[in-house]
């Protein structure tokens, strides 16, 4: 009935008496796009959208994009996938994805739409293009993992915090070293782990972006942590 009302209102609107087969398949090609919120269609588009984000292909990405706005998705649901790929496949090679994405959010909610949805394509192309990285989505559930089936192991003293007397004198914090005062403000050799438990690297950067001088720079705290031991 819905569908039979819509017809008859976009005939009239045409100015048309007479609803032929042109104008049916017309109609009917236009309808076609819009596609059921919660069905397999809505779902495949988000996932070639995603996908052609991690990919790198802005164009197919922007395609994607656009045919979900013409096809009635809610911007703001879109915005919200475009921060998680920001996040999980961008990461930190290229933060300010995250920052263009989520800006392009509040953009749309202060703008609506036609303006607020340029600036959520300007957030689909960015991250399309910026450099990608899975390596601190990765670290993330790596840790998780392992704190959900490690035992539970107290803080050392080292680290612990020290606001009264008596934990003072049970040594809360004693032999800290602050970084700020080390050389290169780094404690060399200092053990943030538990004490029963060998550091793990669960963050291994890639060498793209932001994340390549982040590789480099702790790949030297390693060189002076192992000057340390030597001595």
């Amino acid at each position: 009935l819905n569908f039979t009302e819509g017809l008859f209102n976009s005939a009239i609107c045409s100015q048309l008496t007479v609803i032929d087969e042109a104008f049916l398949q017309a109609t009917m090609s236009s309808k076609m796009r819009r596609f059921d919120k919660g069905g397999e269609a809505f779902y495949d588009q988000i996932s070639a959208l995603h996908k052609s984000v991690r990919g790198s292909d802005p164009d197919a990405a922007l395609y994607w994009f656009l045919r979900m706005i013409d096809g009635g998705a809610d911007p703001l649901y879109l915005g919200r996938r475009i921060i998680r790929m920001a996040i999980e496949d961008i990461g930190i090679a290229d933060p300010r994805a995250q920052t263009m994405a989520l800006e392009a959010c509040q953009i749309y909610e202060r703008l609506g739409s036609p303006e607020g949805e340029l600036a959520l394509s300007n957030a689909v192309i960015y991250c399309a293009v910026a450099a990608k990285s899975n390596a601190a989505y990765n670290a993330y559930n790596q840790a998780k993992a392992f704190v959900a089936q490690d035992k539970s192991r107290p803080v050392p003293l080292h680290l612990r915090n020290a606001p009264t007397k008596l934990m003072k004198a049970l040594d809360y914090g004693k032999e800290y070293r602050y970084a700020h005062n080390e050389p290169e403000a780094y404690a060399a050799g200092e053990h943030y782990f538990p004490e029963d438990l060998q550091p793990i690297e669960f963050y291994q950067p890639t060498p793209r972006g932001l994340e390549g001088k982040i590789g480099e720079k702790l790949a030297h705290l390693k060189e002076l942590d192992k000057k340390v031991k030597k001595n």
